[in-house]
């Protein structure tokens, strides 16, 4: 009698949920709906005279209260979030684009223009960001855009160096030895070949450089030098500092709204090589 062996598949372990991941989409996607409808949701306008000033919250169908000139602080913090997430989307996308073609050129090349972009890249880290950012705006003039341009400017050599490492190790594999025995050109080679292999690390500093690029933009509206047609949080926080004691409201809604901001980009950005780890790993 023979015994007759069966191969009982092994149950699947349960899925593990990233409670920080979902918690910081959650939160992002709730700022994002809210600056996208901010003209329906906002019960005024940004810069309309509401009321009194300095009333106080739940007053006179003030949810959060009005300001020191009468502005509703409720419609100032849901208008606020477009200026925060437009310019912290966008100084990203333009630091992570220059940072790509600065790293992988360096990455790829090697020698002289590898010492040349990160020589120019380190000189750039050991100014002080901040400081220049406001030197740029300066002299560029106070518009949503030229933040833009400024956080970008200073905020790109880390991404650079990132790709770099990801290009120096890249360009030893099979697969561009491959292509480049086939004769394909060196941008084609770095563009199909290359990038997508170094997505991973750009998708997980991408959420940081958004954060940065919010709270580098209040600073600077903060301390007035932002785009004074357009309200942001920061400048909302810069009115209200010198009230603190009597018309706290004025500045700790929006500084609520951006450290909630921040603290969601954060939890992404912590969640995403959790998430891409585990995604390898089902698909060996």
């Amino acid at each position: 009698m023979t015994d007759v062996k069966t191969d009982i598949p092994a149950a699947r372990a349960p899925r593990e949920y990233d409670w920080q991941l979902i918690l910081g989409t959650g939160v992002l996607v709730a700022l994002c709906l809210a600056a996208i409808g901010a003209p329906l949701l906002a019960p005024y306008g940004p810069w309309e005279l509401a009321g009194q000033p300095y009333l106080p919250p739940l007053s006179q169908g003030h949810l959060l209260g009005t300001d020191t000139l009468g502005r509703d602080v409720l419609s100032g913090v849901i208008h606020g979030a477009q200026v925060s997430l437009i310019v912290g989307a966008a100084s990203a996308a333009a630091a992570i684009l220059i940072g790509v073609i600065v790293g992988g050129l360096a990455g790829y090349f090697g020698g002289i223009v590898d010492d040349i972009l990160m020589r120019f890249s380190e000189f750039l880290q050991t100014m002080p960001g901040l400081a220049l950012a406001l030197v740029l705006v300066a002299v560029l003039g106070p518009s949503m855009w030229s933040v833009v341009l400024a956080i970008a400017l200073v905020t790109w050599a880390p991404v650079a160096r990132l790709i770099r490492a990801e290009f120096l190790s890249l360009r030893s594999r099979e697969f561009v030895l491959a292509a480049t025995v086939l004769g394909e050109s060196h941008w084609k080679i770095m563009a199909g070949h290359m990038l997508p292999n170094a997505l991973g690390p750009i998708i997980s500093v991408a959420s940081l450089k958004v954060a940065s690029g919010i709270l580098t933009e209040s600073t600077i509206s903060f301390l007035g030098l932002g785009d004074v047609n357009r309200i942001s949080w920061g400048m909302m926080i810069g009115v209200g500092q010198s009230n603190l004691r009597d018309a706290w409201w004025i500045s700790l809604f929006p500084g609520v709204a951006l450290f909630a901001t921040v603290l969601a980009l954060t939890l992404i950005a912590d969640g995403l090589p959790r998430l891409l780890g585990s995604r390898k790993q089902s698909m060996l």
